[in-house]
C-alpha cells in the first residue's frame, strides 16, 4: 500500500484480524475478536495475547458480532494510525450497546499514552492493557466484568514473555516472526516507542532457538527475527557463564537447519557490525536483506532526530554492507518535511536515495507525537503542504529506483520460497527470494513450503515474474 502519508510494511498488515486456522477444531466457553495496527512487533504480541487468553478459555473468531471481547492492538507513531484505531473503537462501542456483557479492550502503545482519554473522557473501552502488562489480562477482564474500569499499562524492565508460546494468527504456515527482544533505548527525537515499549531487554537466546526449531519442525520453512533494534541484542545467563550478541544469535538460528530461511528486523545503522554481516555471508540461509532505516539524507536534520550517525558515516555503512555482501537488498524508512528541514535539507535526502537506489522505502511526512523529545524542543515548523509535496518527490524518486531495481533483475534465476498462491491467480505461486523481491510463477506440481529456482522474465515495478527452472 503506498500513497502519499507511507508506504506500510508488508509485514505489518495494518488492521488485519486474527483468527488461527486450526481454531475450528478446539472447543472455547467465550470468543474473543483481535485487530492489529502498526508493526510487526504488534502483530507478534497479538499471538502472545491469544496464547494467554487461550488458557483462560476463549477462542478466536473472525466475527465481530459473535465476540465476548473485543480487543484492538494500537500504534501510536503516527497520527492517523491513531485516528483510524479511534474510529474503529467507535465503531465497536456501537456494537459493544447492542450486545450485552461484551467487552471492549484496547492494547499496545496507544494503551500507554492515552489511557486516561480512552477510558474516562471517551468511555471508548473496558479494558486498558499497555506491551508489558498482557500477563494481567486475565484478571483485568474479571473487573471489567464487575463493572470496573481496568487499566494496567505499566513498563516492565524485565518482561520478554520468553516463556510464552505464542499462538500463530491468520498464517500461512510458511513464515512466522520470533520476538528477540522488546523496548528501545535509541532515543529518536520523533519516536514515542522508548516511552510506550520502555527500556531494552534481550530474550533468552535458548528460547528464541527453541521456538524457532518448533516453527521449524512444524512446517514453517522462514523465521523473522523481531525487534525495535535487533542489532543490540545481548543476552547473558542468569550465571554470567554465557553472553550472546545478536551475530551469534543470527548464527545459532542459522545452524537450526539449512532449510530454515533467517531474516530479523529492524536494524539501528549504528549497531550493524561486520559480525553480522559475516555471519550473513557464512549462512546461505540467512537472507541478504537488511532494513536500514535512514529518515534524512542531511547531517543537521540526522542530529536534530538524535539518529547518531551523519550522512557520511551512513554512506560508508551502505559501502561496507555490498562490499561484504554484494548483492543484499536494502530497505529503508524516510521522514520528510522534520522540523526546520529546509529546502536544500530535503534534496539531500534525494541525493542520499539516489546514492543507495533502495530497494524497499516506507515513507512518510513527519507527524509530531506528544510526549516525544521533538515535541518539546523544537517547533513543527514546516507548513502540511510542503511536507505532502516533500514526501511525493520522495515516493516517486523511490518508484524510478524500485523499477530500475526490478528491471536488474529480469534473465536471473532466483531460489524462491513458496508462500501460497498468488493473489491475482490460483494457477500462480507466490514467494520472495533471498533478497526479499516477490516473485510470482506457474504452479505446476509446486506447492506452499517448496523451495524452487525460477527463472526472471518480466517484472512490474513491484513484482518480479518467471518461470520455475527445476
Amino acid at each position: 500500500m503506498l500513497d502519499l502519508d507511507s508506504k506500510v510494511h508488508d509485514e505489518s498488515r495494518q488492521g488485519e484480524a486474527y483468527a488461527p486456522v486450526a481454531a475450528s477444531t478446539q472447543t472455547y466457553n467465550k470468543r474473543f475478536y483481535i485487530e492489529s495496527y502498526g508493526c510487526a512487533m504488534n502483530f507478534n504480541d497479538s499471538e502472545i495475547v491469544a496464547s494467554i487468553l487461550g488458557e483462560e478459555g476463549y477462542g478466536p473468531t473472525r466475527n465481530v458480532e459473535e465476540a465476548n471481547l473485543i480487543l484492538v492492538n494500537t500504534c501510536s507513531i503516527r497520527e492517523k494510525a491513531e485516528q483510524t484505531v479511534r474510529n474503529r473503537l467507535t465503531e465497536f462501542k456501537r456494537y459493544k450497546q447492542r450486545t450485552p456483557g461484551m467487552l471492549v479492550g484496547v492494547l499496545g502503545c496507544m494503551a500507554e499514552r492515552l489511557k486516561g482519554k480512552l477510558l474516562e473522557e471517551e468511555k471508548l473501552v473496558d479494558i486498558v492493557v499497555g506491551p508489558d502488562a498482557y500477563r494481567s489480562l486475565p484478571s483485568l477482564i474479571a473487573e471489567a466484568e464487575g463493572g470496573q474500569k481496568s487499566v494496567n499499562v505499566l513498563l516492565s524492565r524485565e518482561e520478554t514473555y520468553g516463556d510464552i508460546s505464542p499462538v500463530r494468527l491468520d498464517n500461512n504456515g510458511v513464515t512466522s516472526f520470533v520476538s528477540i527482544m522488546r523496548g528501545c533505548n535509541n532515543m529518536c527525537t520523533f519516536c514515542v516507542v522508548p516511552f510506550t515499549r520502555g527500556r531494552e531487554r534481550s530474550r533468552d537466546a535458548h528460547s528464541i532457538v527453541r521456538e524457532a526449531t518448533d516453527l521449524f519442525n512444524n512446517g514453517y520453512r522462514e523465521v523473522t527475527l523481531l525487534g525495535q533494534n535487533v542489532d543490540s541484542y545481548y543476552w547473558i545467563s542468569d550465571d554470567g557463564s554465557e553472553t550472546v550478541t545478536f551475530a551469534n544469535l543470527l548464527e545459532m538460528v542459522a545452524q537450526i537447519n539449512p532449510l530454515l530461511r533467517v531474516r530479523f528486523s529492524t536494524s539501528h545503522p549504528k549497531d550493524i557490525t561486520d559480525d553480522v554481516l559475516f555471519t550473513m555471508k557464512k549462512y546461505e540461509n540467512v537472507c541478504n536483506y537488511i532494513h536500514l532505516p535512514l529518515q534524512s539524507g542531511n547531517t543537521r536534520i540526522l542530529q536534530l532526530m538524535n539518529r547518531t550517525y551523519t550522512r557520511e558515516w551512513y554512506i560508508k555503512k551502505v559501502d561496507r554492507i555490498r562490499e561484504i555482501l554484494p548483492d543484499c537488498g536494502i530497505s529503508t524508512d524516510v521522514i520528510a518535511g522534520f522540523c526546520t528541514e529546509t529546502e536544500e535539507e530535503h534534496q539531500d535526502t534525494l541525493s542520499l536515495m539516489d546514492y543507495v537506489k533502495y530497494d524497499l522505502a516506507y515513507m512518510y511526512f513527519y507527524s509530531e507525537r506528544p510526549g516525544t523529545l521533538a515535541a518539546r524542543r523544537y517547533r513543527d515548523d514546516v507548513p502540511e503542504e510542503v511536507k505532502k509535496r516533500r514526501l511525493a518527490e520522495i515516493v516517486e524518486l523511490h518508484r524510478r529506483h524500485s523499477a530500475e531495481n526490478m528491471e536488474k533483475e529480469v534473465g536471473k534465476t532466483f531460489k524462491v520460497l513458496v508462500e501460497g498462491p498468488s493473489k491475482r491467480s490460483a494457477d500462480q505461486l507466490f514467494g520472495r527470494n533471498d533478497q526479499n523481491k516477490a516473485i510470482i510463477f506457474p504452479k505446476e506440481n509446486y506447492k506452499k513450503g517448496d523451495y524452487v529456482m525460477v527463472k526472471v522474465e518480466s517484472c512490474t515495478s513491484g513484482t518480479l515474474i518467471g518461470k520455475a527452472v527445476g
